[in-house]
């Protein structure tokens, strides 16, 4: 008799212990895992559920039509580099390099941009015990300083919050034409080492896979050696690479909560579709091109759905920028299509063409299906929005731009989470700031690319908006006119398409524009703001 208190007991603890264990397996299914796609140069008007009529995109627009869509999220920038910089690390590109700012597209040898002892969104999720990887494009630097390519490629995305990585360097139209598995280049042989030579030695490169002049412009290779490396990278299947990466890491990864990071090289040009693909739209490599990221979304969704993973994934589909018009974009306007809508700008531009972006966010249960959201929001926002969605507080971000909107994921707030915005074009003199429904942009133009001639690579500003019968009360005839007013300040409650400067008609709302911008720029010689 004795002894049956003891084994009341050791059955009672071992209960206890089952209870528990259940109960950490369901805290842990709990964390919502997060899928986060960004899209390389996919304009407003790219994807049916945004307008498009000449191109499908079933698979994207069955994630709106079971999440929702925002209509006035945006890059922190109209440029690949800096609005990443923007996602990963909450901060404006204005003040990446200790207050230089990130501008443009990083060169080939750019050591890493991003300060290690920086919170990125991959340390947020791994704060939280989640599995992280970034897989696709990186173009934010590799090493200190210089990157020689030679050796292991550290610093670079393993330490800032990634626990893997596989993809594109760099960007798919440049050099080097390799994939990178974490630190080292896939394929890599000590004795045919990789070697930047850099330009003006044609005789000299290692030859790469040849395209047609119609998937636009590709830079040639800068590099010898490394022939082995450069087999096993073909334009052409690209999508299907990745994708599969994609698949079997979340496959891999599906017992702990994790954050996929999914930046495809695709929609940038050059436009190298897979062969299935080819032909399959009515505007050409670039809506063909399209139609295959839409493939790899489905797949990508189909893997969680296979996996279990559905209901408990927050998957959030969005670009890096606005359409840009280079040449395979023009062939595809004069066959009807309209890559950023009816905004106005471009890729590289402040107007809302380069930097209004599609953003979709559907998670089964949390986000009401086929509803939309006209909250202003940006890239630069998720890193405080992750740290609401796992439980951190986000108030204790310093030195940061972002603002949590993850309430406008979740519902439907009344009033704006966010008011203030700053966005940055290719040229400094034109960063802008958004207050509320006000746009100003304290210089003429879009301070984007200024091509003139149709059928070029870099066609844009002033040219490309007459070309495309875009009307502008500062534009005729391709140029900026004579009587222009010398900044831009557009309503964008009544006229999101910028087709009237109200700088004339509004000096004290200019002023008040300009005292904002303002307080927004670093300690430096600042000479395109006013003070």
């Amino acid at each position: 008799m004795k002894n049956k208190p003891t084994i009341h007991l050791k059955l009672a603890l071992i209960f206890l212990l089952i209870c528990c264990s259940k109960c950490l397996n369901l805290n842990a299914q709990d964390k919502p895992n997060v899928v986060f796609i960004l899209v390389d140069d996919l304009g407003y008007g790219d994807l049916g559920c945004y307008g498009a009529t000449k191109l499908k995109t079933p698979n994207i627009d069955k994630l709106a039509s079971e999440g929702k869509m925002f209509t006035d999220a945006h890059s922190a920038s109209a440029v690949c580099t800096p609005s990443r910089y923007a996602l990963l690390t909450g901060q404006y590109p204005l003040y990446a390099e200790n207050g230089k700012g990130i501008w443009g597209p990083l060169p080939t040898t750019s050591g890493l941009i991003i300060d290690t002892n920086s919170l990125t969104i991959a340390d947020v999720f791994k704060n939280k015990d989640y599995a992280t990887a970034a897989i696709g494009k990186w173009h934010l630097g590799f090493k200190t300083g210089t990157n020689d390519w030679q050796g292991s490629l550290r610093p670079g995305p393993q330490d800032l919050g990634f626990d893997y990585y596989y993809g594109l360097p760099v960007v798919s139209s440049a050099p080097p034409y390799v994939w990178v598995e974490n630190d080292h280049i896939v394929g890599e042989d000590p004795a045919d080492p990789l070697v930047y030579i850099g330009k003006n030695h044609p005789d000299e490169v290692t030859t790469i896979t040849p395209i047609p002049y119609s998937a636009s412009q590709r830079t040639e290779n800068m590099f010898k050696g490394a022939v082995a490396a450069h087999k096993l990278f073909n334009p052409y299947s690209m999508g299907a690479v990745l994708t599969k990466k994609a698949v079997d890491w979340i496959t891999t990864n599906k017992q702990k909560p994790f954050f996929l990071y999914l930046a495809t090289p695709l929609i940038h040009h050059p436009f190298t579709p897979a062969k299935r693909f080819q032909g399959s739209s009515e505007i050409g490599p670039y809506g063909d091109y399209i139609q295959e990221l839409d493939w790899m979304v489905g797949e990508v969704i189909k893997s969680l759905k296979d996996n279990g993973l559905s209901e408990n994934t927050l998957v959030i589909f969005t670009s890096d920028n606005g359409g840009m018009f280079n040449t395979g974009a023009q062939a595809a306007y004069t066959a009807g299509h309209r890559q950023n809508g009816d905004l106005l700008g471009f890729k590289f531009e402040a107007w809302e063409g380069g930097q209004r972006i599609p953003f979709i966010a559907k998670w089964p249960g949390k986000i009401k299906a086929d509803t939309k959201s006209d909250q202003l929001i940006c890239l630069v926002d998720m890193m405080a929005s992750f740290m609401a969605l796992t439980g951190q507080n986000p108030s204790t971000l310093q030195g940061k731009n972002a603002i949590n909107v993850l309430p406008a994921l979740l519902g439907n707030p009344k009033l704006p989470l966010r008011d203030e915005l700053l966005l940055a074009p290719y040229k400094e003199r034109n960063l802008s700031i958004r207050k509320g429904k006000w746009m100003y942009i304290p210089a003429q133009g879009g301070g984007g690319w200024t091509g003139t001639q149709p059928g070029t690579h870099t066609f844009a500003g002033p040219a490309a908006i007459t070309f495309t019968n875009h009307p502008n009360s500062d534009i005729e005839n391709g140029k900026i006119k004579s009587d222009a007013p010398p900044a831009q300040l557009y309503d964008l409650e009544k006229d999101v398409n910028q087709t009237t400067n109200l700088y004339n008609k509004y000096p004290k709302i200019v002023e008040k524009m300009e005292t904002i911008l303002n307080t927004y720029i670093p300690k430096k010689d600042w000479k395109f703001i006013k003070n």
